[in-house]
């Protein structure tokens, strides 16, 4: 999403979390997740690194600062900023979607307006009726829980979708906290759907199985034509992204 770019894969640290150009060599051998205040916190050898802004790196659960205690401690003799998913995570929510909750919860919404569960294909009919299977339980779901209704549609054509749709789900994504609402920021244009992110998000759905529902029409292709290197690969780090997504919600949960 525009609001919450992705950091820069350089963005590093030795004393914080820093911006670098240089490898970053590990100077801490401890990592260990302390309560206080504010939240939990990182310690590093008992330092507390930084987000690339300066602040401090806190969590609102133990279990989430476990996460990025985590990617600390794995960390081999240089630091590699692209194995530390949850360390971004925690900083862009911490430095960015805190101060821009408002406009990133109105995306949010906005993908609920051309959701990709309410787009049906036109044809062949298999395909037809394998997505109204497996969309239409999520729909409802989405109706049921949410108070969310979304109308399906056939073909590419925009169908637009009930404005008090589209309101309730940017009020979902704001009474979230920053954490959450980072994540799901994440996920809703990972999956194309605001509904199959918020189900991940309420753990109604694993990852791996949202990521599935909303390529669809992907796999459909995928069985009749194979799969190239280069897409599996692709499929490959979305399941990735999907599943620490997941346990980044369940984290906050906790």
């Amino acid at each position: 999403m525009s609001h919450i770019p992705p950091l820069d894969p350089n963005v590093a640290a030795r004393k914080g979390f820093r911006e670098s150009e240089e490898r970053i060599k590990r100077s801490w051998k401890a990592v260990e997740v302390t309560r206080d205040d504010g939240g939990w916190t990182v310690r590093l050898d008992g330092r507390t690194p930084k987000t690339p802004a300066g602040a401090t790196l806190t969590l609102p659960t133990e279990a989430a600062a476990q996460l990025v205690a985590d990617e600390w401690a794995a960390q081999g003799e240089f630091l590699i900023p692209g194995t530390m998913p949850a360390t971004r995570l925690a900083s862009t929510a911490i430095d960015r979607v805190s101060q821009t909750r408002e406009p990133v919860a109105a995306e949010i919404a906005a993908y609920a307006g051309s959701d990709v569960i309410c787009y049906l294909a036109e044809h062949p009919t298999v395909l037809i009726e394998r997505q109204q299977a497996e969309w239409g339980p999520w729909r409802d779901w989405a109706a049921r829980e949410l108070d969310v209704v979304l109308h399906p549609a056939e073909g590419i054509v925009h169908r637009a979708q009930a404005p008090e749709a589209l309101e309730r789900v940017k009020a979902l994504a704001l009474d979230m906290d920053d954490h959450a609402l980072t994540a799901l920021a994440t996920a809703v244009p990972l999956l194309g759907s605001a509904v199959l992110g918020l189900a991940v998000q309420r753990g109604a759905l694993s990852g791996e199985a949202a990521l599935d529902l909303s390529r669809l029409d992907e796999a459909f292709t995928e069985e009749r034509w194979g799969v190239d290197e280069e897409a599996a690969a692709r499929v490959a780090a979305h399941r990735e992204e999907a599943a620490l997504l997941q346990r980044w919600f369940e984290a906050l949960r906790s």
